[in-house]
């Protein structure tokens, strides 16, 4: 996949806003947010769920994430994972966070598959495997993540040396496959 070119009005955006000039990063953003651009519309989304240069409002922190999610920012993906989890500009709903973590843990990014590993760990709205869990927790861990390597050695703890041996494999095919169908 051919990714467009970062725009200079996008990091002109970034600039200003690392700055504290609020302002002008809203203006460069949104303009951009509304051609379509998701890493606009992902800042846009920090910004409004932040309440960093306007303020707070989950239920348009909501509106920025879904549009870049649907473009597939994994970071906006993540974003509305945790917005579900925790109920901000929507009702809370593990069910669909865990649908978001699943999605950005796909693209190998190691806190969603930590997030996976932990709901498997304690069957927070999924069926407890422990299997699974070490599964994830186990990719995340070779990403460096230290909790999921803390809370791999702690499920392992829990496993049959067969169930380890089919989570590490698991795990191996899971990489292998660059997360297809895990």
């Amino acid at each position: 996949m051919v990714r467009p070119a970062v725009s200079a009005d996008l990091i002109k955006g970034f600039v200003a806003h690392s700055n504290g000039d609020y302002a002008t990063a809203l203006g460069e953003w949104k303009l951009l947010a509304e051609q379509g651009d998701a890493n606009a519309q992902t800042s846009l989304g920090f910004m409004y769920d932040e309440g960093i240069g306007v303020l707070q409002d989950y239920k348009i922190a909501i509106k920025w994430f879904r549009k870049a999610a649907k473009q597939g920012s994994g970071t906006a993906q993540f974003k509305l994972g945790l917005m579900y989890t925790y109920g901000k500009g929507v009702l809370q709903d593990y069910k669909m966070a865990t649908k978001w973590y699943r999605k950005v843990g796909r693209q190998g990014i190691a806190e969603a598959q930590y997030k996976l590993g932990s709901r498997y760990a304690s069957g927070h709205e999924v069926i407890k495997n422990n299997v699974y869990a070490h599964m994830w927790l186990n990719i995340a861990a070779s990403s460096g993540h230290k909790m999921a390597a803390k809370n791999r050695d702690i499920v392992a703890k829990l496993m049959s040396s067969s169930e380890m041996e089919k989570a590490q494999d698991l795990a191996r095919q899971c990489v292998k496959k660059k997360y297809r169908g895990c």
